[in-house]
C-alpha cells in the first residue's frame, strides 16, 4: 500500500487528535480554551456546540471543513507554517487546515485577539 501523501494525510487527522496540542500550545502563552474556541470559530463559521460535535464525533478535518463556512477574510491569514507560506498552498483542505494552525501558533505567541481575529 502506498504511503499516503501530505494532502491526504491532513484531510485524515481528526480534530480531536489535533484538539489538545492546541489547547496546550494556547494555554502555555495564558491563553484560554475559550479564546481557541472563539478562533476555531471564526475561521470556520462553526458554533462551540458544532465544534464539540465535531470533537465527540471524531470528525476528520475534511469533515470539520466540509461543514465550515470560511470567514471571508480568511484569505488575509499570511506566514510561514511547517516551512510552507500559508497562502501559497494549493490544496484547498489543506491550506484551510493551515490557517487554523497559522491561528493557533498566533495565539500561542501572545498576538492579539483583534489582530488574530483580522478584525
Amino acid at each position: 500500500m502506498a504511503a499516503l501523501s501530505h494532502d491526504e494525510r491532513i484531510a485524515s487527522l481528526t480534530l480531536a487528535e489535533v484538539y489538545p496540542h492546541y489547547v496546550t500550545k494556547a494555554e502555555k502563552k495564558g491563553h484560554s480554551e475559550r479564546a481557541l474556541l472563539e478562533v476555531i470559530a471564526w475561521l470556520t463559521g462553526l458554533s462551540t456546540a458544532d465544534i464539540d460535535r465535531h470533537l465527540d464525533a471524531e470528525s476528520t478535518f475534511e469533515d470539520v471543513f466540509a461543514e465550515a463556512k470560511l470567514n471571508p477574510n480568511a484569505s488575509l491569514i499570511t506566514g510561514v507554517i511547517c516551512g510552507v507560506r500559508v497562502e501559497e498552498i494549493e490544496n484547498p483542505l489543506t491550506q484551510q487546515v493551515r490557517y487554523l494552525d497559522k491561528l493557533v501558533d498566533e495565539l500561542a505567541k501572545g498576538k492579539a485577539m483583534e489582530k488574530i481575529l483580522r478584525s
